[in-house]
């Protein structure tokens, strides 16, 4: 395969910032990473610090035109599927270097525990490492490249596939295909997972921690379509395979909070059972969920919260709010603190805390591994164990059956009812954090988005816009562009 340049100047600039801490004090950190402690400190910029859900969020089918709003770049051009030339935070291109950043942050570990006199002494630290370069890998490919398909992945444009230190602002790379990427991801999942223990961090929902590491590996093999993989992981992120103390008390502890602000702080806690791996972006989605013109609308909440939930007869017991005079709808749960410039300063950046994984994505990808194993039963289980949580009035004389979920979804396809209820499920829980847009990508499910002066945008299941644009800097330095 032809060899190609990657301009890497901007990841460059983000690395450096992120390590200022070592930098500031030496040259070359790399003399002074001789400790399990420092490689963890390391570690912490090795997770991709801008956020991913605008974009998914937007792209979705979630979002309309409500009319009225703020104004946002970003946003516009991403509901209106235009290749966006922005790149700050919450564009892709700004993703997409935020990725490479963590990915560089990963390797400068990995060479320093390599080269160490003593690497089983890095055992946990390698492992994070690995685990880290492969999600940040990961989330790239499916932004970037075509979802996985084992018939195509062969022949499909990946992305570049990182393993090395960043020495050179300019370096050849190869994007060889979506297939390698899965592979190297898989390579370094099956690599680290075994190394992380949870007892090597003060907060290990802030690292790779065992429970994150295999709900990840749930997540890898869901899209890769290896269902008994899926369920093996899951029983490992979820012992017992016993959700219920780790599911959001939306039905029960969430009701007797009144106070609108501490519901939005506490979904990102690390104190919330349901958090698996949290991770600090920079952001200002937080902002922009609920304010922006192209959002969630009351229409649109009522689409994915219907009254009544058809398979129970409940009541979704989410707090749903709405605001800018009712257009604006919206669940508590992005919330941004602010971070001054300087103690005296009136200027500074907004952040937002993101579960990276959650114990209800693995509830799910474990009940969609179930139906296509045919074990319709234990996806039924699933089902009910997430509905008691989130369904007011749920008992278990309303509780979800085969024959309810082939009724509600017009089939007597059993797994085919499954899985469009797990997706229904799925797409209510996840609404406002961008993990609409990947189940859109796996089933090729047609997206419309309109405006008020009655444009209409569709996005078919083939359509290349499907694929988000590599940033303009990447094509200029020879990675081929995606098709349009």
């Amino acid at each position: 395969m032809k060899k190609i340049l990657l301009y890497t100047s901007c990841l460059f600039v983000l690395i450096l910032s992120s390590c200022n801490k070592y930098l500031d004090k030496e040259p070359d950190n790399r003399a002074k990473l001789n400790s399990p402690e420092k490689v963890s400190q390391l570690l912490g910029t090795a997770y991709p610090q801008f956020n991913y859900q605008a974009i998914g969020e937007t792209l979705s089918d979630n979002v309309t035109d409500i009319g009225n709003g703020l104004p946002d770049n970003t946003i516009h051009d991403l509901y209106f599927y235009i290749d966006t030339k922005e790149n700050q935070q919450d564009s892709p291109e700004g993703y997409w270097y935020a990725c490479y950043s963590a990915i560089a942050s990963a390797n400068l570990a990995l060479e320093t525990i390599n080269k160490s006199t003593d690497p089983n002494v890095f055992r946990n630290q390698k492992g994070e490492a690995l685990l880290a370069r492969a999600y940040a890998h990961f989330m790239l490919v499916n932004f970037f490249s075509k979802s996985y398909d084992a018939t195509t992945a062969s022949s499909d444009p990946g992305i570049p596939y990182v393993t090395q230190p960043e020495t050179v602002v300019i370096k050849q790379y190869e994007r060889k295909t979506v297939q390698y990427v899965y592979d190297m991801v898989e390579k370094d999942i099956l690599e680290g997972l075994p190394l992380i223990e949870d007892k090597a961090y003060n907060v290990p929902k802030y690292h790779f921690n065992r429970s994150a590491a295999n709900a990840f590996a749930t997540r890898f093999y869901l899209f890769k379509k290896d269902y008994n993989k899926v369920i093996q992981y899951a029983n490992q992120a979820i012992p017992g395979n016993n959700y219920l103390p780790y599911l959001r008390g939306w039905n029960s502890t969430y009701q007797d909070i009144s106070d609108v602000t501490e519901l939005f702080k506490i979904y990102a806690k690390s104190t919330e059972a349901a958090n698996l791996l949290l991770v600090e972006t920079q952001s200002s989605w937080a902002r922009n969920f609920y304010t922006v013109r192209y959002g969630v609308s009351e229409e649109k909440q009522s689409q994915i919260f219907p009254r009544p939930d058809p398979l129970t007869g409940g009541t979704f017991a989410f707090k749903q709010y709405s605001v800018f005079e009712g257009t604006h709808a919206l669940i508590p749960k992005i919330d941004e603190y602010f971070v001054k410039v300087s103690v005296n300063a009136n200027i500074g950046d907004p952040y937002v805390m993101v579960p990276l994984f959650s114990a209800e994505e693995v509830l799910f990808n474990q009940a969609e591994a179930y139906a296509y194993t045919n074990n319709f039963a234990s996806a039924i289980a699933n089902l009910n164990a997430y509905a008691s949580t989130r369904i007011n009035n749920y008992t278990a004389s309303n509780n979800i059956t085969e024959a309810k979920v082939r009724t509600v979804f017009g089939t007597n396809d059993t797994r085919l009812a499954l899985i469009s209820a797990i997706l229904y499920y799925k797409r209510a829980e996840f609404i406002h954090e961008g993990m609409r847009w990947f189940d859109i990508l796996r089933y090729k499910i047609p997206v419309v988005h309109t405006t008020r002066d009655g444009q209409i945008i569709t996005l078919t299941p083939d359509d290349p816009r499907r694929v988000l644009q590599l940033p303009q800097s990447t094509t200029l330095a020879g990675l081929a562009a995606n098709p349009r």
